[in-house]
């Protein structure tokens, strides 16, 4: 005889049971949608900002340029110049430039003509004039009737309309390119005397109020000093402080007082460690101000705590049996730490102090509080001259007005963006190819 009855313990879907499991099943697929609609949305967010940094920086890596034509033999005698360099020195190298442009435009007679003729170069050209005529006086030979043909940065404006990054509005009296301007272009293009090239000056130059002639040499070259005193500071002081809390400091109440407040030291606002960068690198120590030296030692301030409690989570990974197994050898403490435990834990420790150096090379307010954040206009050759360093020259040029600035801004963001994603790489790749799993 067949049992048509339902065992009590099966589940069916008239059981509270299964509606329970699939109330649970359903908060489970709807909690996994909010996690892929978080991802995907940090991911379009981050898409979004990466794309606005590139299209508004990359045209600052090309700098547009203006061939003149400059007859040299109607200012000097090239024989007599080649003999007396002094006859060089003393050419007004910006009249000359002028006058080239008003024989390549001889209808610019008005004023303002004139005036927005020579803003078609930038206000230093005739300095990079001066080198071009000196160099083809010294190096070639110079006939007259026969033009010299110097190829010279554009001023901001006619960069940045030459680029597509200023707009000219025929139907506004008020644009910012005016159309006398936008003719002089027209012509240029026609004669084929105006063209976009590699913009070395961006990498060669320091800073400068031409935003056509303003370049990041000068504040990369005080991001290596101050990082360089900031890791030969914070990284054998903090591999020392680990090393002692890790593996020789006894355990009592003092102990871990210091424990728990390195651990708060790592997670305070960094503008703090700027305020104790002033107070004692400046003011007390008498440090030059905006120096190398001073921005070194505050960020050494600022990545020591980081550089503790990354080195001792390196230590503390390194398994107890390889201490048991060097003291059962006869070893002493320190040989068991400095023999096995170190050598060990040197992947985390290098990981720990390349990370420690991307957050410095990031840092710009501490740099702010100790006044790097002052115009420096030369390249710094010293741990002691005045100095800025890449973060805050990426402040100084978004707080100016000017559009060349603008991608001046967002192409210095790409170079230290460039250099923060090595710096994690190199972290990763290191931290894998040296890593010891237990």
């Amino acid at each position: 005889m067949t049992n048509n009855k339902v065992h009590p313990f099966i589940i069916s879907s008239s059981n509270p049971s299964h509606k329970h499991l699939r109330k649970r099943e359903g908060s489970e697929t709807r909690f996994r949608l909010y996690g892929y609609f978080s991802i995907m949305l940090s991911i379009g967010f981050l898409a979004f900002l990466l794309f606005t940094i590139f299209s508004n920086g990359f045209t600052a890596f090309l700098q547009t340029k203006i061939r003149i034509s400059v007859d040299i033999t109607e200012y000097i005698d090239v024989k007599e110049a080649r003999q007396d360099e002094k006859i060089l020195e003393g050419l007004n190298y910006r009249n000359i430039v002028n006058d080239s442009l008003r024989k390549m435009f001889p209808k610019a007679k008005r004023r303002d003509q004139v005036i927005q003729l020579f803003s078609l170069v930038s206000r230093n050209s005739f300095i990079l004039a001066k080198e071009e005529i000196s160099n083809e006086i010294k190096n070639k030979k110079i006939f007259k009737n026969k033009p010299i043909e110097i190829w010279l940065p554009t001023g901001s404006l006619i960069d940045q309309y030459v680029k597509g990054n200023v707009k000219r509005d025929s139907e506004n009296p008020n644009s910012k390119v005016s159309a006398i301007q936008a003719d002089y272009v027209r012509d240029l293009r026609k004669e084929g005397r105006i063209g976009k090239f590699f913009n070395s000056t961006f990498f060669t130059t320091g800073d400068s109020r031409e935003p056509e002639m303003a370049g990041i040499l000068g504040s990369f070259i005080g991001s290596i000093f101050v990082i360089g005193v900031c890791m030969l500071l914070a990284v054998p002081l903090g591999v020392a402080a680990a090393t002692y809390l890790e593996e020789f400091a006894p355990r009592n109440k003092m102990t871990s007082i210091i424990e728990v407040s390195v651990n708060n030291l790592a997670a305070i606002p960094s503008i703090v460690y700027g305020l104790l960068g002033l107070a004692i690198f400046l003011n007390f120590f008498g440090l030059p101000r905006s120096s190398a030296l001073a921005g070194g030692l505050t960020l050494a301030l600022l990545v020591l705590p980081v550089m503790v409690v990354t080195t001792r989570n390196a230590l503390a990974s390194v398994p107890p049996s390889i201490r048991d197994a060097a003291r059962g050898l006869g070893a002493s403490k320190m040989q068991v730490v400095f023999h096995h435990v170190l050598p060990l834990a040197t992947p985390g420790i290098m990981t720990g102090a390349i990370l420690s150096m991307a957050r410095a090379l990031g840092e710009t307010a501490p740099l702010l509080m100790i006044g790097m954040v002052a115009f420096v206009r030369d390249i710094p050759h010293g741990f002691m001259d005045p100095a800025t360093a890449l973060p805050v020259q990426v402040y100084i040029w978004s707080d100016l007005p000017e559009a060349g600035f603008v991608e001046k801004t967002s192409a210095a963001i790409i170079i230290l963006l460039i250099f923060l994603i090595l710096a994690n790489a190199l972290a990763v790749y290191l931290r894998k190819k040296f890593e010891i799993k237990w």
